[in-house]
């Protein structure tokens, strides 16, 4: 039993792991810009895809640099893939986001223009690269230790170090450095930032930078793990990744960080104990239940509206 149970923290931690960096996007934007961006979700499968392509670029049949080694190519596709997706994020933002924005529009607009955004990037890519799903290709041989009879492989506990080490940066981006402490201004009051010189249109583009490069590395690790891409992938993993934000506390990054890993350890809990199709059934009623005691979630602080 105790072996059982420290396999499924592991497994926890890795399913964790995915929520936790898509949900840090979620809490980035919605603390500069108090907007749920409902299309990260799909944004994740857009960063699945491009490092699917990337990846290919590098070890097809006409690569780059012929037998080039799967470590180096996955070195190679993280920054790419980052980078790629990040654009796909501003450009979101540019498009559909900002213009909104700038009028002043009720913010039931811009939440159902994120809803539009994912569903476009659903359905262009579809559109662009049909039904038929991908098969992601192996990098790294998976290497299996076993230590005291738990199994633990090496691409697992490398999607559990890059998630920590992320979230660390991203603390550390926010809190040390003076883009950090304009992000921090602008969540506090947006209509004064301009006023103290503070580009805030830079600093939005900044945030969506972020969000969205870490929904594309959270999309390539997810497809190094399970390599199998379809356009819907990001639908209910961006919806999941969402509600563990706010259960961590909506805006809050150590809130968005552990919210993920409380809904892995949760969801593989109850398919540890219980039938698999009751896995969202109790894992939601379980969150439920958490924010019915904490409505701002773990580590949420209610917000206050001068008026």
């Amino acid at each position: 039993m105790l072996q059982s149970f420290i396999q499924n923290i592991f497994n926890a931690l890795q399913w964790g792991s995915f929520y936790s960096l898509i949900a840090l996007g979620y809490c980035l934007v919605y603390g500069v810009l108090l907007l749920i961006n409902f299309a990260h979700g799909d944004i994740f499968m857009v960063g699945a895809y491009i490092a699917f392509y990337v990846c290919m670029l590098f070890l097809g049949k006409f690569g780059i640099i012929p037998g080039m080694p799967g470590w180096l190519v996955l070195a190679l596709a993280v920054p790419l893939t980052m980078m790629l997706t990040a654009v796909v994020g501003v450009t979101l933002e540019r498009v559909a986001y900002r213009p909104l924005r700038r009028k002043g529009v009720n913010r039931l607009y811009v939440v159902i223009t994120a809803l539009m955004c994912g569903l476009i990037l659903e359905h262009a890519n579809l559109a662009l690269l049909g039904a038929s799903r991908r098969s992601f290709p192996t990098l790294i041989p998976t290497t299996v230790y076993n230590i005291a009879g738990v199994n633990i492989t090496n691409v697992k506990m490398g999607v559990i170090l890059v998630a920590i080490l992320a979230f660390f940066f991203l603390r550390f981006v926010v809190v040390k450095t003076k883009i950090g402490m304009a992000m921090r201004a602008i969540s506090y009051d947006r209509f004064a930032v301009p006023l103290m010189g503070i580009p805030a249109d830079s600093v939005i583009v900044f945030t969506f930078v972020l969000g969205s490069g870490f929904a594309g590395l959270a999309g390539l690790l997810f497809a190094v793990t399970y390599p199998v891409l379809d356009p819907y992938m990001g639908a209910l993993i961006g919806w999941k990744a969402f509600i563990a934000a706010v259960v961590g506390g909506i805006g809050s990054i150590r809130g968005a960080f552990a919210g993920g890993f409380l809904l892995g350890f949760v969801e593989i809990m109850v398919v540890a104990f219980f039938p698999s199709t009751l896995r969202d059934l109790i894992a939601f009623t379980i969150l439920l239940l958490i924010l019915s005691v904490k409505p701002t979630g773990l580590f949420g602080v209610a917000r206050r509206t001068k008026i």
